[in-house]
């Protein structure tokens, strides 16, 4: 009789901060995905600030006998982390270890269901889309790629029926939150809802908050919101399934 093959750990990559609401969301998620998927190992390592650091589970995993990993980047865009600073920490783990590196989460269309979950927590409803206008505010990256996606990202929710969808970013590239708000109100919507596309609560976060304060609603982070859970088991199938496959499985 053919055991079945073990399921690779998963490991989730994440950012890290010196704001605490950043590691408990982190965390938060992370049970979210333990709940969607019952007998998955499931541990959390983080890049900087936070512990533990990512090459300390790799560590201790390796110690422990584990050969497969999943190494998941909780990451929106494929930006600077997930091509390098990711990568690198992978090449540094135990060579005992098989390492996959799984997609960053977006893009996908269960981030838009969340970021409607989010807005609908917020104070508006379904009858609201044509009336108002949405700022998409991301964090903001230096990677042309990550910037594009952003705005496919605003183009492809505009056409769900919402009045105007607009990008904005916190940081290294424009428009500020502020300007696509004003743009929106220019452009005659009823309304202008801040949708944060983040994971977790942070500076840049903040940033988009106070750049939020002329919005009639504000949207939390995605944080631990179910379909964001599901984004990341979905990653870490893909990102297994050919593992398997060439075993038999």
């Amino acid at each position: 009789m053919r055991r079945k093959p073990v399921r690779p750990v998963l490991v989730v990559i994440a950012h890290g901060s010196r704001d605490p609401r950043h590691a408990a969301t982190v965390h938060a998620l992370v049970e979210r995905v333990r709940s969607l998927r019952p007998g998955l190992r499931v541990e959390t390592g983080f890049l900087d600030f936070n512990i533990p650091s990512v090459h300390g589970v790799l560590e201790s995993l390796a110690a422990q006998g584990v050969r497969d990993v999943v190494a998941l980047p909780l990451l929106l865009t494929r930006a600077f982390h997930a091509k390098a600073d990711i990568p690198a920490v992978l090449r540094d783990a135990p060579p005992r270890l098989r390492i996959r590196q799984a997609d960053v989460l977006g893009p996908s269309p269960l981030l838009l269901s969340a970021l409607e979950r989010r807005l609908y927590e917020a104070g508006l409803s379904p009858a609201d889309k044509a009336s108002t206008g949405v700022v998409l505010a991301s964090a903001g990256s230096s990677d042309p790629e990550a910037i594009a996606v952003i705005g496919d990202l605003a183009r492809e929710w505009r056409g769900t029926g919402w009045c105007a969808v607009r990008p904005a970013f916190a940081s290294a590239a424009l428009p500020r939150t502020e300007d696509a708000v004003r743009e929106l109100r220019d452009l005659g919507c009823a309304r202008v809802a801040v949708a944060p596309y983040v994971l977790a609560p942070g500076f840049l976060p903040d940033r988009i908050a106070r750049g939020a304060v002329e919005a009639d609603v504000l949207a939390e982070v995605l944080g631990p919101a179910p379909e964001v859970a599901r984004v990341l088991v979905q990653r870490y199938d893909a990102a297994r399934l050919p593992a398997l496959a060439a075993v038999g499985a």
